[in-house]
């Protein structure tokens, strides 16, 4: 059974939706000032209503989600887009997808840990980069 309410404190909103997996890194994120609503910086009590904006920044990349619906339990993966609305501008997912590619050593979901070749093969491609 999924609990709704009129409001919920932010923080239990953000580990509810899977904003982060962790209601204390939710707190901390709002404790840090990285947690808005409406345009205004909040603390981690502070209530999400219906059609609240939400912005939260994860550096580089400040994500904006709008508030459809409000829940204070945790749900599935796949009920999340029951909830919040990504309303993220594309120039910041754009700036993720450059940071990622401009990695040393980024590897490939599901590639696996490099062997102890690719790691000195690695190891040495970052030690000429050095000099």
């Amino acid at each position: 059974m999924i609990l709704k309410t009129a409001e919920v404190r932010i923080d239990k909103w953000l580990w509810a939706v899977r904003i982060f997996k962790t209601r204390s890194q939710a707190a901390e994120a709002c404790k840090k000032g990285r947690i808005y609503i409406n345009d205004e910086e909040i603390k981690a009590s502070r209530a999400v209503k219906l059609h609240d904006i939400v912005e939260v920044k994860k550096p580089p990349i400040t994500y904006r989600y709008k508030v459809k619906e409000l829940l204070a339990r945790r749900v599935g993966a796949k009920l999340v887009e029951n909830y919040i609305e990504d309303i993220t501008p594309e120039q910041e997912i754009i700036k993720f997808d450059m940071m990622r590619l401009n990695l040393e050593g980024y590897r490939d979901r599901g590639a696996g840990r490099p062997t102890k070749k690719e790691r000195r093969i690695l190891d040495k491609w970052q030690d000429e980069g050095d000099e």
